[in-house]
C-alpha cells in the first residue's frame, strides 16, 4: 500500500471543493409552546435476511478458499482473477441493500472547516476548491511565500494506529495477530468503526472523504484490460486478491460472538464495498508519523493536509514532535486563488496508479519495474550470488529502468555485470581476495569490468527492453493518437493510456541508450 514519508512523502489521491453552505430552515417561533417537537425516529438499520446472510457466509468461505491457493505468477496471473471477481461480485450484489445514502462531499466542507477551526487549526491561508480532473484540492486564500509554514494539524485531529488502540477497536487489536502486524489494515478498520459511530469526534472529517476511488481496486475486468502489457496489471490483480482475502478473513472474524467483537459498530455494516472504501482511503491518504512516545513510526490520516494534490518537487512536510503537530511548508510561491500543491514522494506512475489512483505524465521520477534473476541452474550461481551479496544485491529481485537521460542505475548495472560475466573473469576479478574498490566499481557507469563484459551487458538490456516493448498490444504512437483524439475517455482508459505511453517511452529510451553504449565500445 501507498505510504507517505514521515517528511511529507506520498499522499493521497485528489481531494476537496468549493464551500457552499446549505440554507438552514427555521420554523416560525410560536408562543405557548412549552415542549419541543419530538426528535424524528432514527432510520432503521438495513439488514440482510437470514437466507441472504447464509449465502454471504457460503460465498465468503469459497472466497477464502480460492484466495488461499498459491497465486499464479507470470503470464498466467490473470487465471485466478475471474473466479475471485465472480465471488466478490455475488457478495456485493447480496449486500447492495446495505449501502447507505450519502450526501455530496461539498455540502460537508463548511462543517469540516468549522471543526478544524474549533480545534485550533488556522485555516486563513487555504480553502477547499475544485481542482479540475483532480477532483478537489487546496486553494490559496492569500499569497503564500515559498518555504513559509502554511498548515499545521495537531495530532488530536488525526486518525492513527495509536488512536485505534485506544478506541472501541483496541481489544480486537490486542487479540488479532494480523492487525498487530498490519497497521494499515488496523487504520482501515478504525476508520470504519468511527464512520459508523454517529457521535464520533472524527465525523466532520469522515464526511468529506471521497465516496469512491479511481484505484484499480475499483476497475471492472474490462477496465483492467487497459493495463495489459504493463507490469502494473500483475500488481493490480495481486492487490485485488489480497483485499478479497482480507475481507473474507475479517468477515468471518466479525461473526464471532465474542464481547470485544459484538460491541464493534461495524458488525452489521461490514460489506465488501465498505472494506474496499476504507482500505482505499487509507492507501491513498496515509502518512507516516511518529508514535505518541516518539519511539517509532506509525501511520495516520491527516485532515486537510491530505487534500493537497501532487506536483514535482521535494518534501516540505514534517512532524514537529515537540509541538505534537504535522507542519507543511510551501513548496514554492503560491498566489491567492492558485491551487496549492505538495510533493508526495519519488514514486513511479505505476505506484501512483496502484496506491493513489492517478497517473502524473510530468512525473520526473517515473520508472519501469523489471524482474531479473540468476538461474540456479547457472554453474556459477553460487559465486555470482556471493559477489552480489557483498554489494547488497539479491540474486533475484526487481530493478528499475528510469525516465530521463540515464535509464540504468548503479544497482541494475552491477547486477548485469555479474549476471553476464564469464567464469575466467569472475575468478580473476572476484576471487577470495577481492577488494572493496573492485566491488564499488560494479556500480560505476564509467568503469567497466572489461570491454567484452560491457558489450554483453548493453546487448542484454537492449534485447530485454525490446522484448518488453513487444508485450504491449499497442504502440506508443497508437496510444498517443487515442489520447489526443479528443474522444471522451473514462478514467481507467485515460490513465491506462498515460501509463503505457510513459512506460514505452522509458523502454525506447533504454534501447537507444544501450545501443549507443555498444557503438561507443566498438570505436
Amino acid at each position: 500500500m501507498g505510504k507517505k514519508s514521515k517528511k511529507g512523502g506520498g499522499k493521497a489521491a485528489p481531494p476537496p471543493a468549493q464551500e457552499k453552505k446549505a440554507a438552514v430552515a427555521k420554523g416560525d417561533k410560536k408562543d405557548n409552546v412549552s415542549t419541543p417537537a419530538p426528535a424524528p425516529a432514527p432510520a432503521p438499520v438495513p439488514e440482510l435476511s437470514k437466507s441472504a446472510r447464509r449465502d454471504v457466509r457460503d460465498l465468503v468461505s469459497q472466497l477464502l478458499d480460492v484466495c488461499a491457493k498459491s497465486p499464479v505468477a507470470g503470464a498466467k496471473e490473470w487465471d485466478d482473477y475471474p473466479e475471485i471477481n465472480s465471488l466478490v461480485e455475488k457478495i456485493r450484489k447480496l449486500q447492495s441493500g446495505l449501502s447507505s445514502l450519502v450526501s455530496e462531499r461539498s455540502e460537508k466542507f463548511p462543517a469540516f472547516m468549522d471543526w478544524l477551526s474549533s480545534n485550533g487549526v488556522d485555516t486563513s491561508t487555504v480553502d477547499i476548491s475544485k481542482a479540475g480532473d483532480s477532483g478537489f484540492g487546496l486553494k490559496a486564500k492569500q499569497h503564500i511565500k515559498e518555504a513559509s509554514l502554511f498548515l499545521t494539524i495537531p495530532r488530536k485531529l488525526m486518525l492513527t494506529v495509536d488512536s485505534a488502540k485506544s478506541s472501541v477497536l483496541g481489544d480486537l487489536i490486542s487479540e488479532d495477530k494480523i492487525l498487530q502486524a498490519m497497521p494499515n489494515i488496523t487504520l482501515a478498520l478504525h476508520l470504519l468503526c468511527e464512520k459508523h459511530q454517529p457521535d464520533s469526534f472524527f465525523q466532520p472529517y469522515i464526511n468529506i472523504l471521497p465516496r469512491s476511488y479511481s484505484t484499480p481496486l475499483y476497475f471492472t475486468p474490462e477496465e483492467l484490460q487497459n493495463l495489459k502489457g504493463s507490469p502494473v496489471l500483475g500488481d493490480a490483480l495481486s492487490q485485488y486478491r489480497n483485499i478479497a482475502r482480507q475481507y473474507a478473513y475479517f468477515y468471518r472474524l466479525l461473526q464471532k460472538q465474542e464481547p470485544f467483537i459484538t460491541k464493534l459498530p461495524i458488525t452489521d455494516h461490514f460489506t465488501f464495498d465498505e472494506y474496499r472504501w476504507a482500505v482505499s482511503t487509507v492507501m491513498t491518504r496515509q502518512n507516516q508519523i511518529p508514535t505518541v512516545d516518539g519511539s517509532k513510526v506509525t501511520f495516520g490520516l491527516i485532515p486537510l493536509w491530505d487534500m493537497c494534490n501532487h506536483t514535482n518537487g521535494h518534501y516540505t512536510s514534517d512532524f514537529n514532535v515537540e509541538k505534537n503537530v504535522s507542519e507543511c511548508y510551501a513548496l514554492r510561491d503560491f498566489e491567492a486563488g492558485e491551487q496549492v500543491y505538495i510533493f508526495y514522494g519519488a514514486r513511479s506512475n505505476a505506484e501512483f496508479l496502484i496506491h493513489n489512483g492517478f497517473v502524473y505524465p510530468e512525473n520526473s521520477h517515473d520508472r519501469l519495474c523489471i524482474k531479473l534473476g540468476i538461474s540456479k541452474n547457472d554453474p556459477l550461481f553460487q559465486h555470482k550470488s556471493e559477489v552480489l551479496t557483498k554489494i547488497g544485491i539479491s540474486s533475484s529481485r526487481s530493478f528499475f529502468l528510469h525516465k530521463g537521460e540515464f535509464p540504468i542505475d548503479g544497482e541494475l548495472l552491477a547486477f548485469l555485470r555479474i549476471f553476464t560475466i564469464d567464469e575466467d573473469l569472475l575468478k580473476d576479478k572476484f576471487g577470495n581476495d577481492v577488494t572493496a574498490e573492485t566491488l564499488d566499481q560494479l556500480k560505476n557507469l564509467d568503469v567497466g569490468i572489461s570491454d567484452e563484459n560491457e558489450k554483453k551487458v548493453w546487448s542484454f538490456i537492449e534485447t530485454r527492453a525490446a522484448l518488453l516493448l513487444k508485450t504491449y498490444p499497442t504502440t506508443e504512437e497508437e496510444d498517443l493518437s487515442v489520447l489526443n483524439s479528443g474522444k471522451e475517455l473514462t478514467d481507467p482508459q485515460k490513465m491506462g493510456l498515460q501509463l503505457r505511453i510513459g512506460e514505452k517511452q522509458i523502454l525506447a529510451s533504454t534501447i537507444k541508450y544501450a545501443s549507443e553504449k555498444q557503438q561507443n565500445l566498438e570505436k
